[in-house]
């Protein structure tokens, strides 16, 4: 890790390292998460699908952006693994994401959002956007798919990243259960009628909406009234669940 450019006073540089020694030396068998070479403000990650869901078993890869700010802002995050719940290359709208800054609070961390990710996968989308509902055959096929290879996504140096995090997850995760290899799911136009580019502690309030990074168009600083937050059931489709993390 190219960490001497950084200056080590800077209490985002400061946090972010202290993020990574923990997670180094206190590694689960849930999750992964490492940051760039290059950057540690943007981590890789790989969630292994919740037990006793039709994503167990399941690698589920993803990307998270650190804030200038953090740990005072809150960081945005992106699936890239076919899953059935989520859109993939498409950024999540949750209570600990950058959609809802009034919700983070800079106790939690990485690891506490990875926790927060795996717990929320099994709820239900309630047309929340960004959201997708696939039958839970449809989702057990794309956790055995999961399997199979990591996804493609960066340059040289963040595939290799990548598939060093597939090979550790996949050294932990238990077999997806046996007797769902029956389904098999057409995937290529299933998420919002396009093709992707490349293809439990508690959860917090959650939408997702379309968004989209690295080598995709930042939001612009006013989002389409369509895509914005709102308690509005009907639009958000809002679920409350309690926030029970904390951080070591």
């Amino acid at each position: 890790m190219a960490e001497d450019k950084y200056n080590r006073k800077n209490p985002a540089v400061k946090r972010i390292l202290q993020e990574l020694k923990e997670m180094q030396s206190n590694p689960s068998d849930d999750f992964m998460s490492l940051p760039l070479e290059e950057n540690i403000f943007e981590w890789q990650f790989a969630i292994r699908g919740p037990r006793d869901t039709e994503f167990e078993g399941g690698i589920y890869h993803g990307r998270i952006q650190l804030p200038a700010e953090y740990p005072f802002k809150p960081p945005s995050f992106m699936l890239l693994t076919p899953n059935g719940r989520f859109e993939t290359h498409t950024k999540i709208c949750l209570s600990i994401s950058n959609h809802h800054p009034e919700h983070w609070q800079p106790s939690w961390s990485v690891r506490t959002a990875l926790v927060a990710l795996i717990a929320f996968m099994p709820t239900s989308p309630n047309g929340a956007l960004g959201s997708l509902d696939y039958s839970k055959e449809e989702r057990r096929a794309l956790a055995i798919k999961s399997r199979e290879a990591a996804p493609t996504f960066g340059s040289p140096e963040r595939q290799k990243l990548i598939d060093e995090i597939h090979d550790y997850m996949l050294s932990k995760a238990p077999p997806v259960p046996q007797g769902n290899k029956t389904a098999e799911v057409q995937t290529d136009n299933r998420e919002g009628q396009h093709s992707p580019k490349s293809d439990a502690e508690g959860a917090t309030e959650a939408v997702a909406h379309p968004a989209e990074d690295d080598g995709i168009a930042e939001e612009p600083n006013e989002t389409p009234a369509k895509y914005k937050c709102s308690r509005d059931i009907t639009i958000c489709s809002y679920r409350a669940h309690k926030w029970t993390a904390t951080v070591a």
